[in-house]
């Protein structure tokens, strides 16, 4: 015969978990986008807490009133988000590189509305950006982020937290450095393609003086920089794979930052 136990010490349990594991889901990648459904992500991060309520040890914590709660309930929603948003912001690099191919290419000035983000993006960004995460989708990659929050009490139990913010500081540079070198990789074809181009064009309009060589550079730099593009499509699982490493290093970089070793 199956019986359960019920207790308010163990809903609170419950609820400091549900507070963690629904400010990751909120903000990780493809969870924090508009197109997912509020109930959806009120309903799984229910779902991983009630199943982690009945397997984690229960905890004997330490408070003596609400306002001793609420400084817990809000170290737990500290941590979920720094979980979550340390994974969400490794998306910025294929934005920042297709904000970068826009500027060679031409078409740094055609900007789009992304009802996602709500935000201006870039053309190539903006695509560069639904094909990686369409790659994650297809790899699995957000189950990574899940497993992460859910391991991470085995680091981090209830209400211990160590905030190391000069160690989350190192993290967060460390990862504009990184940015900058993949964004700069994921551009170099388009880049070096340019580069030639506005050479021949220096070229040309030292042989032909008399030809507008600002009115055919444009649209050889767009119909180039497209075709580009397309052969450069056979790459993006590379670009996806260095943005989800990127992601990994970076949320491990984050949990390090939020216990101290024994």
């Amino acid at each position: 015969m199956f019986t359960a136990t019920y207790s308010l010490q163990t809903f609170e349990y419950f609820l400091l978990i549900l507070v963690r594991i629904s400010a990751c889901v909120f903000a990780a990648p493809y969870f924090n986008t508009r197109g997912v459904p509020a109930r959806t992500k009120i309903g799984l991060a229910g779902c991983i807490a009630m199943m982690l309520t009945g397997v984690l040890p229960e905890q004997n914590l330490a408070y003596t009133g609400l306002m001793e709660y609420g400084v817990i309930v809000i170290k737990e929603g500290i941590t979920g988000l720094l979980i979550g948003y340390s994974a969400s912001i490794c998306n910025s690099i294929v934005l920042f590189a297709g904000a970068l191919i826009d500027m060679q290419v031409g078409l740094s000035m055609a900007q789009e509305f992304n009802p996602m983000t709500q935000m201006n993006e870039s053309i190539t960004g903006n695509f560069y950006n639904y094909m990686v995460l369409l790659l994650m989708l297809a790899t699995n990659m957000y189950h990574y982020v899940i497993r992460a929050v859910c391991e991470s009490y085995q680091l981090i139990p209830i209400n211990q937290q160590v905030f190391q913010w000069d160690y989350l500081l190192q993290g967060i540079t460390s990862y504009m450095s990184k940015l900058l070198v993949i964004g700069f990789q994921i551009t170099l074809p388009v880049f070096a393609c340019m580069m030639i181009i506005n050479c021949v064009l220096g070229i040309m309009a030292k042989v032909s003086p008399q030809m507008n060589m600002f009115a055919v550079g444009i649209q050889m730099k767009v119909l180039i920089g497209l075709a580009v593009l397309f052969f450069a499509v056979m790459l993006l699982s590379d670009v996806a794979g260095s943005v989800a490493e990127e992601m990994k290093r970076l949320v491990v970089y984050m949990v390090k930052g939020m216990y101290v070793s024994e």
